[in-house]
């Protein structure tokens, strides 16, 4: 289970909206998650400036920062987003609600495009939010932005933690109850946990693995932790393979090949499926091992891409029966 957390607020690591994100990813690593810290005011991400070009095409036209480069990939990869913020008049601070805004992309691939993101059915959204005030309704309007930027990322809003009165440094560490509420929430994501975990493994996560691990999390994302490396990770994933699971509606945009040492590194999994990389995939005791024989469409026409999409898929759901 991947874990992003997004850190909102403009005093990064000394402050209290920091120190409650901290301790709720450090609880869910504790569990066995992999988490990783986004602080939004460390990156360069330019404001959408509403060209249209990501509902007519799918795409951010602002190619040249991190929300492209770095941040898209990330939120697709995640199977919790955990959002925390202080409160600026009602809402988000403004370098988190620029991140927020261009999220627009993602939106519009499902609702303009009707495109689906295998990883949207199980995905969860937490919102952790502070404010200095007492109001009553000093997070509604955080709770409604929260659940739309949610509804883009392709996540349920499953859960929030907001806490009122918090201006002064170290208010969140001698905060009474926040402790047993991080559990609790944490708690109730055990499930995520507990699925089986199972890499699929090709020569370039470009093609192979990368279609067997987006079907495994369309299919069955609920039971099934599916993920993809290869032996010698291209520097992209093949176009055409992209342009195949279109086709079938899949939306595998914005992934990233991965080495297999990084992810196994992160994630020991159950259950290791090869699909190519032979003698080059590494051997873990005590995993379980299958290998399918399926050809490389490297640099083949798109006709051969679907064939060993639909090969894939086929295969992906008899493992799902088997499990």
């Amino acid at each position: 289970m991947f874990v992003l957390g997004l850190q909102g607020s403009p005093r990064k690591k000394k402050g209290n909206t920091n120190y409650l994100l901290t301790s709720f990813l450090d609880e869910l690593q504790k569990k066995g998650a992999e988490t990783l810290v986004i602080h939004v005011t460390d990156k360069l991400i330019k404001p959408c400036i509403g060209c249209g070009n990501c509902e007519r095409k799918g795409v951010c036209s602002i190619k040249d920062d991190d929300m492209t480069k770095e941040i898209f990939p990330l939120l697709r990869r995640a199977d919790a987003v955990v959002m925390a913020t202080p409160i600026y008049f009602y809402n988000a601070t403004a370098q988190l609600k620029a991140l927020i805004d261009r999220t627009q992309t993602l939106w519009s691939r499902k609702y303009k495009l009707g495109l689906t993101d295998p990883g949207r059915p199980d995905r969860k959204g937490i919102l952790l939010a502070v404010g200095a005030t007492k109001g009553k309704n000093l997070f509604e309007g955080m709770a409604l932005t929260a659940k739309y930027f949610f509804d883009a990322i392709g996540a349920d809003f499953h859960s929030q933690l907001t806490y009122a009165r918090i201006e002064n440094f170290g208010d969140m560490e001698r905060h009474e109850t926040m402790n047993a509420d991080i559990q609790k929430e944490v708690e109730r994501l055990t499930p995520l946990l507990k699925r089986k975990k199972i890499l699929f493994a090709c020569r370039e996560n470009a093609c192979r693995s990368q279609m067997a691990s987006a079907f495994a999390h369309y299919h069955a994302g609920g039971e099934i932790d599916a993920f993809s490396a290869g032996s010698t990770p291209a520097a992209a994933i093949n176009p055409l393979m992209e342009e195949a699971m279109r086709e079938s509606g899949i939306d595998v945009a914005f992934r990233i090949p991965r080495a297999i040492e990084t992810v196994v590194a992160q994630t020991r999994p159950d259950m290791v499926i090869t699909m190519g990389c032979g003698e080059e995939c590494p051997f873990i005791p005590g995993v379980q091992y299958e290998n399918w024989d399926i050809p490389d469409p490297a640099g083949k026409p798109i006709e051969f891409m679907r064939t060993v999409r639909d090969e894939i898929e086929k295969r992906v759901k008899d493992l799902i029966d088997r499990l």
